[in-house]
């Protein structure tokens, strides 16, 4: 738990500054606290006629002896001069005075609090949105996007509320009740040691809650991230959850799990609920304790503290309740929030697969050829991918055909580096991909995926994405290329039409126009096409196909193909069954051969 609180801290680094102003402006909440307290001595001797006045000044020093002694001279004087009630009001002021600085001081810690709590927060969240922007693809294919939500809002949030909302607490409480039991013991060194035994006792019996509520907060976590998996896929996939009267399963399915959550939830709740009353009792017991102990000291014939110290020292040991409360109640939270930290964590420590070389070569401009040599993939334990050889000329058009699950996808994956070979090597240029630098490697590729990838933003916007300065004359050029220009300005706001999510606003058609016209702005000199028109229509395919045509010219373009009559006129196809190259040459070649790219041409062309 340290270690992980200790990396929590980390992000306090950036704002040291704002911490330091917030504990010296604690600190001197510490001191004024104390002035005004023990100002209660010289006012109960003066109410009570007991101290003697003091006629002599005495030498000022700085022990808290010296500041006493000369405060009681101070009073001493103005009684001797003005009188008692003179006197009482001057303690008055001077405490009103120390009330006022304790509380602005205590202000000022507070408004300088805020900008490390934030903060850090803040570097909390740009980590952890960085780390999900460069984390493989492969890490998301085991987990669910609910959970990876949940960990980025509400655990996030939670570190804030349960962590960050207790940040002055570990600096300040600890510092006020040591400067309060140096006080303490300066008035009774005997009554402070006897204090210093019970504590220990109080302490192991929070420890022991705190460990509890720890491990339920993790559950509970866990079990929110479920929630909102279930949420998502819900909204993702409502179309199919109706078409298929499962409305009802749907709801049995939420509600379990939501009853779970909120057993978990009501277990976690009750058991930080009960540090503050637990905390209250025990430090009622141990100032009842204090009271009778204390008392025999000063009711015995030869008492070793007066009744206005004792009284002093009470009221002292009662303002160490409220921070050793909070103390209590941020240890029980921290619990808590540190669970939550934990799931954070697992994000920010996942390995980074796709590693990028210190060296990395810079590469601007494709110039002669791809080159797989001997590459194997595997996926968990097994081989999508075997012993594939093959060389795509600069210019040409290769196509990769084959039934699904053949490894056609995870074969143009693994050029932008969204996978990384298991055995083997591409090469570009005659260098390994392992040696560019990632950024320029991608930056060479357009990709136009089978289900179209748009956000919700406007048109302009999804087509220029990822491009800085780009002008609306780029995009409409773009557009146009991608057969996408005529119906986006007959829309209402033409180019600033907002899509909806995922383009909801679109038909199949022009989303994948919309993606094609990104790539063609992009002007990448390799273009992959996976499978961009098995999902339409006969007139959207046409279109598509059609702008396709125009942004393969003069290019070097792969492209998966669903179907066959669409690649009849490649450089080159590649058949691929269970991972591994059974065919390749043009149409009319493997055609001749009567092989297995014949035996899908049958299949799609039987009548």
């Amino acid at each position: 738990m340290f270690k992980k609180y200790l990396r929590i801290l980390a992000y306090v680094k950036p704002y040291w500054k704002y911490a330091l102003l917030n504990i010296l402006f604690n600190l001197l909440v510490i001191v004024f606290s104390l002035v005004s307290f023990v100002m209660l001595i010289p006012f109960l001797n003066l109410l009570f006629g007991i101290e003697k006045l003091v006629e002599t000044k005495p030498e000022l020093s700085f022990t808290p002896e010296s500041a006493l002694e000369y405060l009681n001279y101070l009073i001493s004087q103005i009684i001797i001069s003005k009188g008692k009630v003179e006197a009482l009001i001057f303690i008055c002021l001077f405490l009103l005075g120390t009330f006022f600085l304790r509380n602005l001081f205590r202000f000022l810690a507070m408004f300088f609090l805020a900008n490390v709590r934030i903060g850090a927060v803040k570097g909390i969240r740009n980590n952890i949105y960085k780390k999900i922007l460069i984390l493989p693809l492969s890490f998301y294919s085991t987990r669910k996007k609910g959970d990876i939500i949940a960990r980025i809002t509400t655990d996030v949030q939670e570190v804030e509320y349960s962590i960050m909302n207790y940040l002055e607490m570990i600096v300040r409480d600890p510092i006020t009740v040591i400067a309060y039991f140096i006080t303490l013991f300066v008035m009774s060194p005997q009554l402070t040691l006897f204090v210093l035994v019970l504590l220990p006792i109080t302490g192991y019996i929070i420890g022991r809650i705190g460990r509890s509520l720890r491990k339920d907060s993790k559950i509970g976590q866990t079990k929110f991230a479920g929630l909102m998996a279930i949420i998502e896929e819900t909204i993702s996939g409502l179309r199919i959850i109706k078409a298929f009267t499962a409305i009802d399963f749907s709801n049995r399915r939420f509600l379990n799990l939501n009853n779970k959550y909120s057993k978990i939830l009501i277990k976690i709740y009750r058991t930080r609920d009960l540090s503050s009353p637990l905390s209250e009792f025990l430090s009622s017991v141990v100032i009842i304790i204090v009271l009778w102990f204390g008392g025999k000291l000063v009711l015995t014939d030869n008492p070793t503290i007066t009744a206005a110290i004792f009284i002093t020292y009470i009221v002292i040991f009662s303002q160490i309740i409220p921070p050793a409360k909070t103390f209590a109640t941020g240890f029980y939270s921290i619990q808590k929030g540190i669970a939550s930290a934990e799931r954070v964590f697992e994000i920010l420590d996942a390995e980074e697969v796709i590693k990028e070389k210190v060296d990395a070569v810079s590469i601007k401009s494709f110039e002669k050829e791809i080159e797989y040599r001997n590459v194997f993939f595997k996926y968990k334990n097994e081989f999508v991918l075997k012993d594939i050889n093959c060389t795509i000329q600069k210019g040409k058009i290769i196509a990769l055909v084959g039934q699904s699950g053949g490894g056609k996808s995870t074969f143009v994956d693994l050029l932008p580096r969204f996978y990384d070979t298991t055995k083997g090597d591409i090469f570009v240029d005659g260098i390994s991909l392992k040696d560019y630098n990632i950024n320029n490697i991608r930056s060479l590729m357009g990709i136009v995926t089978q289900e179209p990838i748009l956000f919700n933003d406007t048109i302009f916007n999804n087509i220029a994405f990822g491009k800085e300065d780009i002008t609306e004359e780029d995009v409409i050029t773009a557009a146009k290329i991608a057969n996408a220009h005529e119906f986006i300005i007959k829309m209402e706001e033409g180019y600033q039409s907002n899509i909806g999510d995922s383009g909801t606003k679109l038909s199949g058609g022009q989303r994948q126009r919309l993606s094609i016209a990104r790539a063609v702005l992009r002007n990448p000199p390799i273009l992959i096409l996976d499978e961009a028109t098995s999902s339409l229509d006969t007139e959207s395919e046409r279109l598509v196909q059609d702008a396709l045509a125009k942004v393969m010219s003069n290019r070097t373009s792969i492209v998966i193909a669903h179907r066959l009559s669409t690649i009849v006129h490649a450089d080159e196809i590649i058949v691929l069954q269970k991972g591994k190259i059974v065919e390749r040459g043009t149409h009319q070649v493997l055609l001749d051969k009567m092989g297995a790219y014949h035996k899908l041409y049958d299949l799609q062309t039987f009548k």
